[in-house]
């Protein structure tokens, strides 16, 4: 049993207070940096705001291990959203997407098709491979923008030939860097695969994005899929997490998977808390997220700037080699503002707390480039053929 003197040699080590006295005014000019960035990580970087943390301390104090009230409330609410029976609230939705192949397969050999861009191939440190020792087919879209039905028909293996893994899922993503999957095309998809026994699963981190943008309720949007990722954190503002979407049995085995992949947490009620805010209060902010951005691209355009990619919801990639500047010289000035933007490279990304102001301010910085570019003498080439092979749009600022 300690004394008070070893009590003090013991724990006084460890007393630790990371609350600095101006951590409010630090938070706030923190989110004044969050509203002005652009770069293109941004919709994981948008910060909860000061009435979401209000909101979110009163939540349940369960433990989500065994059961947690706001926590339950929250996957059965998503659940009933996305019109599955049962739903499993995740840290991220990296996890939700390797949680949903690793229940998914069952016996490999096997593979998982999903398009050659998609987070859950190129942006989740070989998950796939790692977690459930699946071969991923990365197919290419013919039309550089979705996979079709014929693409999928290119690339899909059905054949039972030894050299070769069967097809077990095909992963597609909607939005994927901004743009919409048509909804009929993923229904044409889902017809041919489960025709033959092939699971659909969705990583929809930006779903909301899709639904504001076509006007189309989420469970429509789901109901082709067999599972459904969705992010709380990207373009909803909320601090952390994801929901998995499916049947009762296949979330009853995610959960087994959840806790084998340390994902097993103790009070989530104020996370759970955090994401019903952003659902209520920042969901519907993204129609106006989607305006802004189509407000960039009409002003990038008006300046003689090439867009690469529209802005369909929230994202905007462009070219400046077409008025003779560079990402990095539009980046650095930028940022050399007397209240600095922030810039990454090719990819704008605009969020629920992006401000017209930032906006407006980017838009003076190319304009101003443009005239000094034309004062200098720069004259605008004639635009080159389009190449057929694919090349990779998303640029990063030297």
């Amino acid at each position: 049993m300690m004394t008070g003197d070893s009590e003090d040699h013991v724990t006084s080590p460890a007393k630790l207070d990371i609350i600095a006295t101006t951590q409010a005014k630090e938070n706030e000019r923190h989110r004044l940096k969050v509203s002005r960035s652009f770069v293109w990580v941004t919709t994981q970087l948008s910060v909860p705001s000061k009435e979401m943390y209000e909101y979110a301390v009163h939540a349940s104090l369960g433990d989500d291990v065994h059961h947690d009230p706001h926590t339950a409330a929250l996957e059965a609410h998503m659940a009933q959203l996305f019109g599955k029976e049962a739903a499993l609230f995740v840290p991220s939705g990296t996890m939700s997407n390797q949680l949903a192949v690793r229940t998914h397969l069952k016996q490999p050999p096997y593979s998982v098709l999903c398009d050659h861009r998609a987070h859950i191939y190129a942006c989740e440190a070989g998950g796939i491979a790692f977690h459930s020792g699946a071969q991923v087919i990365p197919a290419i879209p013919s039309n550089r923008r979705h996979l079709t039905l014929e693409d999928v028909q290119s690339f899909i293996v059905l054949e039972e030939d030894i050299h070769f893994c069967l097809t077990e899922v095909i992963a597609l993503e909607n939005t994927l860097h901004g743009s919409v999957f048509p909804q009929d095309e993923i229904i044409r998809i889902s017809e041919y695969a489960h025709e033959r026994g092939i699971k659909m699963h969705l990583d929809g981190a930006r779903i909301w994005h899709a639904a504001v943008e076509t006007g189309t309720p989420l469970h429509v949007l789901g109901e082709p899929f067999d599972s459904i990722s969705a992010c709380f954190s990207k373009g909803l503002g909320a601090p952390v997490g994801s929901c998995l979407m499916g049947n009762k049995e296949f979330i009853s085995r995610a959960r087994w998977f959840r806790k084998a992949f340390g994902g097993g947490m103790r009070q989530t009620g104020f996370l759970a808390a955090s994401a019903a805010y952003a659902l209520t209060h920042n969901f519907p902010k993204l129609a106006t997220v989607h305006q802004l951005a189509r407000k960039l691209e009409r002003g990038l355009l008006d300046l003689g700037i090439e867009i690469t990619v529209g802005a369909e919801t929230c994202m905007v990639v462009y070219d400046p080699s077409s008025v003779g500047t560079t990402y990095a010289e539009i980046a650095e000035r930028a940022e050399n503002l007397p209240e600095p933007l922030s810039l990454a490279g090719s990819r704008l990304v605009v969020h629920i707390q992006t401000t017209e102001q930032a906006v407006d301010d980017l838009l003076r910085v190319v304009g101003s480039l443009v005239e000094e570019k034309k004062a200098a003498g720069f004259v605008r080439s004639a635009k080159k053929a389009e190449n057929a092979s694919y090349k990779d749009m998303y640029v990063r600022k030297k």
